[in-house]
């Protein structure tokens, strides 16, 4: 079974300068969940994981999971370029209670082909949650090719792709080798040509800011509305440029602090949004309808 269809979102990490702020923390979390978002996705890349403790990740999953309680699938990030740290983590959040873990690839190391596939299947041997791969080369230097991915694909605990290489001949590829692995688009601008490939859905930034418009661009084109999903992906993707016109999840957290959702402040060595920037992300926000604080 699948481990979501549809639109999950890859929280941010609502920060003040004492640490995790909780309370934004839960209102982001039913926003989310009031606007029909499908999965939610904690200690990712847009959730600051990599300037997070130990103490504070493990905190974040267990606030997540319980915060839902059970009413969308919860997704922790738990990757590592530390074979056996990615493990620990993996484990431990297993324990807490997620539904899956998304496992980026090990960056900086660069390892090898061979290297990447027992890096993953470590991982996937004593993990008590299934997994997802996350293929992002961009921020890893990394990449996960289809026939990696196929090879990854034949461990019964190794379930799904999270793609954001934005190679559309290698997710097709992917796509015709893996035909019983989950593909998720990585990148918001290619959720709808993903989605023609076979893919479940997408793990998405943008859905911060606008999930019930991401849940229901996958909703449309799942259930046929293809000319539907088509419209909401070109009307997203103005504001999607915004959201990666600088290092995410800098403009994210700005865009979400605008209309009035806190998102806390950014860590070191990210920073505040340059100004032109931010004008023109607050440009694309008022497009689509919202009220900026």
């Amino acid at each position: 079974m699948s481990i979501f269809t549809g639109a999950g979102t890859a929280l941010v990490t609502p920060f003040n300068d004492k640490g995790i702020d909780f309370a934004a923390f839960e209102t982001l979390i039913e926003y989310q969940i009031e606007n029909g978002i499908d999965a939610l996705i904690v200690c990712g890349t847009t959730g600051e994981s990599s300037t997070m403790t130990k103490e504070e990740d493990l905190s974040a999953i267990d606030f997540v999971v319980k915060q839902t309680y059970g009413r969308v699938p919860v997704i922790a990030g738990t990757g590592s370029n530390n074979t056996a740290a990615a493990i620990e983590m993996s484990m431990e959040a297993s324990d807490l209670g997620v539904d899956a873990l998304l496992i980026v690839t090990p960056y900086y190391n660069k390892c090898t082909d061979t290297g990447l596939i027992r890096h993953y299947f470590a991982i996937a041997d004593v993990a008590g949650a299934p997994i997802v791969a996350y293929n992002i080369p961009g921020r890893t230097g990394v990449n996960i090719s289809p026939a990696v991915m196929k090879e990854l694909s034949e461990h019964d605990n190794i379930v799904a792709l999270k793609e954001a290489s934005g190679n559309i001949t290698q997710i097709a590829e992917t796509a015709r080798l893996c035909p019983d692995t989950d593909l998720y688009s990585g990148n918001d601008d290619h959720v709808v040509p993903l989605l023609s490939l076979g893919g479940k859905g997408v793990i998405s930034v943008v859905s911060n800011v606008a999930p019930k418009m991401t849940h229901d661009m996958v909703a449309s084109f799942l259930s046929g509305d293809v000319k539907k999903a088509m419209e909401l992906q070109f009307a997203l993707n103005p504001l999607v440029k915004a959201l990666f016109s600088e290092v995410n999840p800098i403009p994210v957290k700005t865009a979400l602090n605008m209309i009035g959702i806190n998102a806390g402040i950014l860590r070191m060595p990210l920073c505040e949004m340059s100004a032109d920037k931010a004008a023109l992300l607050k440009k694309e926000l008022i497009a689509l309808g919202f009220d900026i604080a």
